[in-house]
């Protein structure tokens, strides 16, 4: 199978089936609710879930935007242009193959003409070791991608005035976003810098657990709940990655993903491309 199909292939599959250890997370809030709304949310995706399985269909109406990190090896020998081509390619395939629905508008102020292709895939990339491309995607949802934000904190704020601002763009999400929601928190850098990381924390974190545990509880505790319904898990996890930033500013953003945390991995080695 050539790298394009894997992608595709990779692509399809992450439409249709959630990763085991975000299962198992839904599945440990079903078990756990206390709150009747809640728990009937989170029954009813449990159920679309085994749905999923077994017909082979997407998850959720909404089969998202392409969005990619393209790690690419510090010795490879391939070119951007050589990405995105492939890149584009696989979309493609997944979108027709996979029952993607058609959700990309060309001109997003005026006409917002569908492009028919789900393309192009949004694409960001960075270098990393070796000398092939790892290639990381979110079937990002706009429900979820709709609640997402930056907030630009005075450089005083510390720790509790990030815990504070992400725990405030989350109470303001409400029930949107399909809760219970799964969250990437980015800190530092400049404002497009956060927004980067927020999303690159789906895939990495810093491993500060003990920041990550607390804005999960905080979060939890406003309330919200499966389907905006009420109840103990408003969110399963929380993921949180950071960059050196200016003296004079302190950028937090969070990118929201609904229950259906749909994601993907493929690595193409230098042959391949």
């Amino acid at each position: 199978m050539n790298a394009e199909d894997r992608m595709a292939e990779a692509l399809i599959k992450a439409i249709r089936r959630l990763s085991n250890d975000v299962e198992a997370l839904i599945l440990k809030a079903c078990e756990n609710e206390s709150g009747r709304g809640g728990a009937l949310a989170l029954d009813a995706i449990r159920r679309n879930i085994e749905c999923a399985e077994r017909t082979s269909l997407p998850l959720c109406q909404d089969t998202g935007m392409f969005w990619c990190l393209a790690s690419v090896g510090r010795e490879s020998r391939c070119t951007i242009g050589a990405i995105e081509s492939l890149v584009s390619s696989a979309c493609a395939k997944a979108s027709e193959e996979g029952f993607y629905r058609k959700s990309v508008v060309s001109d997003p102020i005026y006409r917002r003409i569908n492009t028919g292709t789900n393309l192009p895939p949004v694409i960001n990339y960075e270098s990393a070791e070796g000398t092939g491309v790892t290639l990381r995607f979110l079937l990002k949802g706009f429900g979820s991608e709709n609640c997402s934000s930056v907030r630009m904190l005075n450089p005083t704020a510390g720790e509790d005035g990030v815990v504070a601002a992400v725990c405030k763009m989350m109470e303001k999400a409400g029930g949107k976003p399909c809760p219970p929601v799964f969250l990437g928190v980015g800190v530092g850098g400049t404002m497009d810098r956060a927004a980067f990381l927020s999303k690159k924390a789906f895939f990495f974190s810093d491993g500060n657990k003990a920041l990550e545990e607390k804005m999960l509880s905080r979060i939890n505790r406003l309330g919200i709940g499966a389907g905006g319904l009420g109840g103990d898990n408003t969110a399963l996890s929380v993921s949180v990655l950071s960059a050196p930033t200016h003296i004079a500013g302190l950028p937090v953003a969070l990118t929201v993903n609904c229950w259906a945390d749909r994601k993907c991995e493929v690595y193409i080695s230098e042959d391949e491309l």
